[in-house]
């Protein structure tokens, strides 16, 4: 038999959470809409419940928690920010803080790691250009040696954080073409400062998550340190792909938090609201999506815990990368499309309300829309899920 059980400290953690998010998440995410940047006081306030850096050593100021405790986090942060902003910004900390601490060198550690958890630096990913998402073996941004460690050039779009990184100071954990020849087996992952001599900035508005910023840069010619190399050379490809599918899992999380949410929304209104003399909860066409919905997160919830656990067993060499990536792929291949298939619903259910912009509900379907694309599209997470059922000989870019 499975136990699904949370182990007591995690139990009590989310009770924890759940308070925190009651008092200190919820009242400040209503002020979010059309920020597009974080506030430096949610951040703080972050950092303060030990939210930010979460996965780093104790030795740079961390927790060392694993991704469970991780993903309920998470969830609980989406619960209360139907904007998904702040889980946004909670995952992409968390997930590349992670990667810098098992991969970086000690010197860029002490220097950057203390201050991402103090909620002093912000610390993001940057891989996607402006024509180049999921494939990443397209990317054009390229990186060399130099005297003094290394020349960068080219550019990134639609990456998170760009005026929190230019505003609380940090960057982004980035990726480029060092060896051209090899392909993506020729690659580099660094740290890149976004405040650095070279670098030009630019914004766009997004259709939803916007208490966080959105954008780009261009690269021309930036020099790094060495010591901002993260991992070996021309292993980049490889370990950018630890972060993703840690946020892959919590994204999975994000969905089924917001969407939960939604609901527990809409049963409060289908229970008030009557139509022709009764309350419209009681009409079988809005109890069956109700029923279809609550199963799908429940499910979302289980496939999603189930691949944190996963990304877990793995750091005790009790699973596989392959386990953790096919793990991953099934959460969020479903996570936005179901999420957004619910929300959808719970605005018909309340009407003209439900489209008005006072209906916190259409916050949650346009924050939920993005993760169909972030950290990997739907359709590349088929891929990966086809790849391990069939095998890599079965690729159709191969």
């Amino acid at each position: 038999m499975l136990d699904y059980n949370f182990t007591e400290e995690q139990e009590l953690f989310r009770e924890s959470m759940r308070e925190f998010c009651t008092k200190e998440i919820a009242p400040r995410s209503e002020k979010l809409e059309g920020l597009h940047e974080m506030p430096a006081e949610i951040v703080k306030t972050l950092a303060n419940f030990e939210l930010l850096g979460m996965p780093v050593d104790p030795d740079y100021g961390g927790l060392e928690a694993d991704a469970v405790t991780m993903g309920i986090a998470v969830e609980e942060l989406a619960r209360a920010d139907p904007n998904c902003s702040i889980p946004v910004f909670f995952l992409v900390e968390n997930s590349w803080s992670h990667v810098l601490n098992k991969y970086g060198t000690d010197q860029a550690k002490q220097e950057i790691l203390p201050k991402v958890v103090s909620g002093e630096r912000f610390l993001g990913i940057a891989s996607t250009e402006s024509d180049v998402g999921s494939d990443l073996g397209s990317m054009k941004t390229k990186i060399r040696k130099s005297e003094n460690g290394y020349v960068v050039n080219g550019e990134k779009m639609y990456i998170s954080g760009i005026s929190e990184a230019l505003a609380f100071g940090g960057g982004h954990v980035t990726l480029a073409r060092m060896t051209e020849d090899l392909g993506t087996r020729g690659m580099n992952l660094f740290y890149l400062p976004l405040d650095a001599s070279g670098i030009s900035t630019t914004l766009i508005g997004e259709m939803g998550r916007d208490g966080i910023s959105f954008g780009g840069f261009n690269i021309d010619n930036v020099e790094i340190p060495a010591h901002y190399l993260i991992g070996e050379e021309n292993k980049g490809f490889y370990i950018i792909h630890e972060g993703y599918e840690l946020a892959r899992g919590l994204i999975g999380l994000v969905c089924a938090g917001t969407a939960l949410k939604s609901l527990e929304n809409g049963m409060a209104y289908i229970k008030e609201r009557k139509a022709f003399g009764k309350p419209i909860g009681k009409y079988e066409g809005i109890q069956f999506k109700l029923a279809e919905h609550y199963v799908k997160m429940q499910a979302l919830r289980d496939l999603s815990y189930k691949a944190l656990w996963t990304y877990d067993q793995e750091a005790q060499g009790k699973a596989s990368r392959f386990d953790v990536s096919m793990a991953m792929a099934m959460a969020k291949s479903v996570a936005s499309e179901w999420a957004f298939a619910a929300i959808n619903d719970v605005m018909q259910w309340q009407g003209a309300f439900g489209y008005s912009t006072e209906c916190p509900d259409q916050k949650a379907l346009r924050g939920v829309r993005s993760f169909s694309l972030a950290e990997g599209s739907a359709e590349i997470m088929k891929l990966i899920i086809a790849r391990e059922l069939l095998g890599k000989e079965f690729l159709a870019y191969r």
